[in-house]
């Protein structure tokens, strides 16, 4: 994992402009960090998603076209604390819906919590973890003909360029069988009064998550990064639907990365591009499954509008 950091950071800080890849961030600082960003005021996406997992239950599961007896697998993508996913869970399981419940997770740890979590709040769920990588579990579950239902939450896919995130919903595409779904979580475009503070809270919570990934540097990688000399710099393009985060440099200066054996030169103003996080709408999310083997089936919004979940459809 070292080895891996190590060479895509430097890949990235010799690179330009110079990047640094936003998977980085979990670290367990970072995890805490970022539980923090989902519960601030300004984080509105958890909250959206939640919400039509809440109040739109029976919407969710009439879109999946599955009778009640009819055995199906629920594979969630990254399930993490299954907070919106329990509300759906639980009509299933009180509805007597016959399925299993397949989390894919790389954590191993995030899985047993998340397992023990579920047996305390939902007993007669049945739940299979599934550690890996997401496309070598799902190639695994491959041979089982039996209909599944992908969840992919959060608009983690948002954080992919089009063409990534075409290729990835492709991918997933190669991994089902005719019929199963993909529910798809995605933020919608709005205005930059709503979409702006919720990549840069009055609280600086933001800012700390993606200043840690300095720290990160400077203690696996023997980095000497003086994070009071950089700054988070978030941009927001309302035309192009796409938020962007950076580390910018508030002054000329120069820091040593031992463990790669390199001293990097940064300017004052110079940003580090850390994250993309894209917002759609119909139109884009249209674009990004032209050259998949799915059709978009249905949309279910929340309240205000903000986020929608996309169920589309394997043909």
């Amino acid at each position: 994992m070292k080895n891996t950091f190590k060479k895509e950071v430097q890949q990235g800080l010799d690179s330009t402009p110079k990047t640094l890849p936003s998977k980085y961030f979990y670290d367990e600082k970072g995890d805490a960090l970022f539980v923090k960003i989902m519960n601030s005021p300004e984080y509105y996406l958890t909250r959206c998603e939640f919400d039509i997992f809440k109040n739109k239950t029976q919407e969710l599961i009439n879109s999946f076209d599955i009778e009640k007896d009819s055995y199906f697998e629920l594979i969630e993508l990254g399930a993490g604390d299954g907070l919106k996913t329990k509300e759906l869970l639980k009509v299933l399981v009180n509805e007597k819906y016959n399925f299993d419940y397949l989390p894919i997770d790389i954590s191993s740890n995030a899985l047993s919590l998340l397992k023990e979590d579920l047996k305390t709040e939902i007993p007669d769920l049945s739940i299979k973890t599934k550690q890996g990588d997401y496309f070598e579990v799902l190639d695994s579950l491959k041979t089982s003909k039996k209909p599944k239902v992908i969840l992919f939450l959060g608009s983690n896919i948002g954080n992919m360029s089009d063409e990534l995130a075409s290729k990835f919903i492709y991918n997933l595409g190669t991994n089902l069988n005719l019929g199963d779904k993909l529910l798809l979580g995605v933020d919608l475009i709005k205005s930059e009064e709503i979409v702006g503070p919720a990549y840069n809270d009055s609280q600086g919570v933001t800012a700390k998550f993606n200043i840690n990934l300095l720290d990160r540097i400077n203690k696996d990688l023997e980095g000497n990064f003086d994070t009071k000399q950089f700054k988070h710099q978030p941009e927001y393009d309302e035309k192009e639907g796409i938020a962007k985060s950076f580390i910018m440099s508030t002054a000329n200066q120069s820091v040593e990365i031992k463990a790669i054996g390199k001293t990097y030169h940064f300017t004052k103003g110079e940003k580090i591009h850390t994250e993309i996080s894209r917002k759609y709408n119909d139109e884009l999310i249209q674009k990004i499954i032209t050259d998949t083997d799915f059709s978009l089936k249905t949309k279910i919004m929340d309240s205000k509008a903000y986020f929608a979940d996309y169920i589309l459809n394997r043909n």
